[in-house]
C-alpha cells in the first residue's frame, strides 16, 4: 500500500544526536551522554532489553533516529510518583506501554488465578507491574508532571481503544482513554503515527491540533469538523455490512464474489481503446466516520455489543477503513483509520537501528526468560491475514503482511553472530506471527485496498491471495549459506493450509529446518468450534501430515508434528471435546499442560464468549446462539477431556460420559477413554475428600497402568518400530506440547501468549500450553 511519505522523511529534531549505547535509564546515564533532559520518556512494564523483539526498544530507537532524546523508565514502583520522576521532566511527552504483553494476561491464568512468574522480568519474578498497567502508569505520570502530555500505546492500550468486554471483571469497560485519562492513544504498530505525533509536539502543536493522525484515538465532545457521519445501524442494520463502493470503477476487485484465480478479467491488450480523461473517482470512506452505539448501550445490550464489534472488525483495512466514534456519556472516543503498513524499505530501516541485542547492563547476570527465548531468533515479517477469531494479531498488527528484505535478514544474522554472547551458530527461528506468510499477500492492489474480509484463508483461500512460497524458500537457503551458521530452525507456527498449496516449501522446511518437532495448530477436530475459530477442517491437517511424513522419510529423519488445541472455545459443546479426546487417544497424544480459551479484549471470539452470538455473521435478533463454556465446571470438564489420561479428571469425565449416555467409553480396554472408578476414588467420594494414605495405592488403575493396558492391547502384534499417526513409536508416549510467543513488540500474538511456553526445537518438549486469543 503506497503512502505519501516515508517513515523517515521528517527532518531530525536534533540533527547532531548520536545513538546511545543504551537508551538511558538514570540521570547518571543521561549525564554520560551529555544530556540535561529527555525529549520523550518511555514508561514500560517490561525489563528493558535493547532488541527488536521488545516494543520499548523499537519505539525508543526509532524516535532516537528521528532526532529525539529518549529515556526509559522500566517497571517503576507504581505506588508513588517518585520513580516516574527519576529522569526528570520530559520536554515533549511521556509514552506509556504495559509492555509486550497485556498486563492482565501476564498476571492471571485463564482461570483468573494469580501467576507468580513473569518472563519479561529479570529473574522471572511476578508482580513487577500493576494490573491494568497502562492506566496506573498514566495516572502516575500525570501526578508527577500535570502539564506533560501522555501518549499510550502497545498491545494493552491498542485492544482497549473502544468499549470492550473485560474478562477479569466480567463486564464491559469504557475505552482505556477514559480510565487512564491519557491525551492520546496509538493503536497497532506505532512507528508511523508515533513519528508524526512526536514531530507535531516538537513543532509546538497541541493535542487539539493533531486529532486526525491515522492510527490514533482521542477523546472529543463531537466528531471532527467536515467529516460526514453515518450511524452504524444504518450501514449494518443489525443485519449486513454495506459493501463499499469500488473507487476504481471496476467490477472484478471485490473479494466477496471471487471464486478462484480465474475470476480475474482478461483484457484484450491489442484492441484499440479510446482515450478519455475521467475525474478522480470519489472515495466515500474518506472524511467519513461510523457512529457506533454508545458505551451505555453496548454495556447493556448484547446484540448491540456484537454489532459494534462486527463493525469495528470490518473497519480495519487501511485502504478503505472509516473513522469510528463512540460516545461515553457526554464525550466520545474518536478512532482514526489505521495507519498505513510499513513497506519493505521502512521495515529494513526499523530493524537496522543500532540495537545492542542484549538486556540493559542494570540487570547484571539475572536471566530474562523472554529474552533467552528470542535472542537468536529473527522477526522476518509482521501482520497476519489468517483472521483466527481467538487471536489478537490482526487487530493489533493488521492483516497486510509487512516483510523485510532478504538482505536485511541476512545482515541481522551476522549481527547476532557479532553481538549475542555465547552464540553457537544456531538461529532459533526465522518467523513472526506465522512462519510462512513472508512476502505473501493480495495479488490485486485494487482488491487489497477495498477488501473487508476478516480472513484471506477462511472459509477457503481467496483466489487473489499469492501462495507462492518461493521467497521464503530463497530466504531459508540464504540464511543457511551464511558462514558460521550451523542450523536455522523454524519455531514460529506454520500455517499448514497455506503450506500445502506449495509442497516445495514443505519439503524445504522438513528437510532442513525442523529440529525434531514442528508445531502446527489445528486447534480442534470438530466443525462446530472450528467454524467459530475460522480454522480449516482436519482434512487439511491430514494432507499436511502426509507431506511432512513423506519428506521426513525422504530426508532419512525421525521427526514429529506437535499439534495444539484449544479447550472451551466459543462454539464448543461437551460432545465436541469428547470427540477431540477420542481423536487424541486414538493417536496416543498425551497433552501434559493445557489451557482453556482466554478471552482477550477485542478478539472476535471474546465477543462470542460475552454475548453468546455469532458476530462473524450478520448480527440480528434471531442470530445463531453460540454454545459457550462459561461456568467453571464445564470449563474444567473441557480441560480434563484434553488431559483424558490424567486421573485427576477422571471423576468429572465419567460423570459427563454418563450424562451423554456414553458409558461405553468407561472401561479398561483400548476403546475406552477412562477406567471405572477405583477403590481410592470411591473412598474419597464417600468421605468428601482425598484418599487417606492407606487408600492412595488402591486405585484400580493408575494413569500409567490404564494407558499401558489400552495401548498394549491396541499395539499387540505391532512391530516395535511401527509409528502411530503422530509419528511416535507405537506403544511409546508421544511428546507433549507447549504454547507460543510471537515476536515484534506486539506480542501478543494470539492474544499475548506467554514467551517461553513452547519448546525450543531440537529438545523434547515437556508440556503443552495452547495458544490463546
Amino acid at each position: 500500500m503506497q503512502v505519501e511519505s516515508s517513515l523517515f522523511h521528517h527532518t531530525p529534531y536534533r540533527a547532531d544526536l548520536k545513538p546511545a549505547p543504551f537508551l538511558p535509564m538514570s540521570k547518571k546515564e543521561m549525564q554520560q551522554l551529555g544530556w540535561d533532559s529527555c525529549d520523550i520518556i518511555v514508561v514500560t512494564g517490561d525489563a528493558y532489553v535493547d532488541h527488536p523483539s521488545f516494543g520499548m526498544a523499537v519505539i525508543g530507537r526509532q524516535l532516537e533516529a528521528q532526532g529525539f532524546r529518549v529515556g526509559i523508565i522500566s517497571q517503576p514502583d507504581w505506588l508513588s510518583k517518585d520513580d516516574f520522576m527519576q529522569l526528570g521532566r520530559p520536554n515533549l511527552f511521556f509514552g506509556v506501554t504495559a509492555g509486550n504483553m497485556d498486563s492482565m494476561i501476564n498476571r492471571y491464568t485463564a482461570d483468573r488465578k494469580l501467576r507468580h512468574d513473569d518472563a519479561y522480568t529479570a529473574g522471572n519474578v511476578g508482580g513487577k507491574r500493576p494490573d491494568r498497567a497502562v492506566t496506573v502508569y498514566t495516572q502516575r505520570c500525570k501526578e508527577a508532571y500535570k502539564d506533560i502530555p501522555v501518549v499510550i500505546g502497545g498491545i494493552e492500550a491498542s485492544l482497549r481503544r473502544i468499549a470492550h468486554y473485560d474478562y477479569w471483571q466480567d463486564k464491559v469497560r469504557r475505552s482505556v482513554l477514559f480510565d487512564a485519562k491519557a491525551d492520546m492513544l496509538i493503536y497497532g504498530n506505532a512507528e508511523r503515527p508515533l513519528a508524526e505525533v512526536a514531530h507535531l509536539y516538537a513543532r509546538g502543536a497541541s493535542v487539539d491540533e493533531m486529532q486526525n493522525v491515522r492510527g490514533t484515538a482521542v477523546l472529543r465532545h463531537e466528531a471532527l469538523p467536515e467529516w460526514r457521519g453515518v450511524d452504524s445501524r444504518k450501514i449494518d442494520q443489525l443485519h449486513k455490512i454495506e459493501p463499499i463502493p469500488n473507487p476504481y470503477g471496476a467490477d472484478d476487485v471485490g473479494c466477496q464474489n471471487l471464486s478462484g484465480p480465474s475470476a480475474a478479467k482478461v483484457f484484450d491488450n491489442d484492441a484499440p481503446k479510446a482515450i478519455s480523461v475521467q475525474p478522480p473517482k470519489p472515495r466515500p470512506w474518506e472524511k467519513t466516520y461510523v457512529l457506533l452505539p454508545a458505551f451505555e448501550r453496548v454495556s447493556e445490550d448484547r446484540f448491540l455489543y456484537a454489532h459494534a464489534s462486527r463493525v469495528l472488525h470490518q473497519e480495519t483495512n487501511p485502504g478503505c477503513a472509516r473513522a469510528l466514534f463512540q460516545m461515553h456519556g457526554d464525550r466520545g472516543v474518536w478512532v482514526n483509520p489505521p495507519a498505513f503498513p510499513l513497506n519493505t524499505d521502512e521495515m529494513d530501516a526499523v530493524f537496522d537501528l543500532p540495537y545492542q541485542r542484549v538486556p540493559h547492563p542494570i540487570y547484571g547476570k539475572e536471566k530474562i526468560p523472554a529474552y533467552d527465548m528470542i535472542k537468536t531468533s529473527i522477526n522476518i515479517m509482521r501482520g497476519c491475514f489468517g483472521g483466527c477469531s481467538f487471536c489478537s494479531i490482526t487487530e493489533h498488527e493488521g492483516r497486510i503482511i509487512q516483510s523485510r528484505s532478504q538482505a536485511s535478514i541476512v545482515k541481522e544474522i551476522k549481527d547476532i553472530q557479532a553481538k549475542v554472547p555465547g552464540f553457537n551458530g544456531v538461529i532459533s527461528d526465522l518467523g513472526g506471527p506465522t512462519a510462512n506468510m513472508y512476502r505473501l499477500g493480495c495479488k490485486s492492489e485494487k482488491a487489497e485496498k477495498t477488501c473487508r474480509r476478516l480472513s484471506c484463508v477462511y472459509p477457503a483461500i481467496c483466489g487473489h491471495l499469492d501462495t507462492d512460497h518461493q521467497h521464503t524458500i530463497d530466504l531459508y537457503r540464504a540464511a543457511r549459506d551464511v558462514p558460521g551458521i550451523k542450523k536455522v530452525l523454524i519455531a514460529s507456527g506454520v500455517r499448514y493450509d497455506l503450506a500445502i498449496e506449495d509442497p516445495r516449501y514443505v519439503k524445504e522446511l522438513v528437510k532442513h529446518h525442523v529440529g525434531g518437532y514442528l508445531k502446527i495448530a489445528p486447534e480442534h477436530t470438530e466443525e462446530g468450534p472450528l467454524s467459530k475459530m475460522m480454522k480449516p477442517g482436519m482434512g487439511t491437517y491430514d494432507r499436511f501430515k502426509e507431506l511432512f511424513d513423506q519428506y521426513s522419510k525422504e530426508a532419512g529423519k525421525e521427526q514429529f508434528l506437535i499439534p495444539y488445541f484449544i479447550s472451551a472455545h466459543p462454539g464448543t459443546k461437551d460432545e465436541d471435546m469428547l470427540n477431540l479426546a477420542l481423536w487424541l487417544k486414538e493417536r496416543k497424544f498425551k497433552l501434559d499442560q493445557v489451557q482453556n480459551f482466554y478471552p482477550s479484549p477485542m478478539a472476535n471470539a471474546t465477543t462470542m464468549y460475552h454475548t453468546g452470538l455469532n458476530s462473524l455473521r450478520n448480527v440480528k435478533h434471531d442470530s445463531e446462539e453460540v454454545p459457550i463454556a462459561k461456568k467453571g465446571r464445564q470449563r474444567r470438564l473441557h480441560k480434563a477431556l484434553l488431559r483424558y489420561h490424567d486421573p485427576a479428571g477422571w471423576p468429572l469425565i465419567r460423570e459427563a460420559l454418563v450424562a451423554m449416555k456414553r458409558e461405553d467409553l468407561i472401561g479398561t480396554g483400548p476403546q475406552h477413554l477412562v477406567p471405572p472408578e477405583g477403590r481410592a476414588e470411591q473412598f474419597a467420594r464417600k468421605n468428601g475428600g482425598k484418599p487417606s494414605k492407606g487408600q492412595q495405592g488402591l486405585t484400580r488403575f493408575s494413569s500409567n497402568q490404564f494407558n499401558q493396558a489400552g495401548q498394549g492391547a491396541a499395539n499387540s502384534g505391532a512391530k516395535a518400530n511401527n509409528r502411530n499417526s503422530n509419528g511416535a513409536k507405537a506403544g511409546a508416549k508421544p511428546a507433549a506440547n507447549n504454547g507460543q510467543a510471537s515476536k515484534g513488540g506486539n506480542n501478543a500474538s494470539r492474544g499475548n501468549p506467554r514467551p517461553g511456553a513452547r519448546p525450543k526445537f531440537g529438545t523434547k518438549p515437556a508440556a503443552q500450553k495452547v495458544k490463546q486469543g
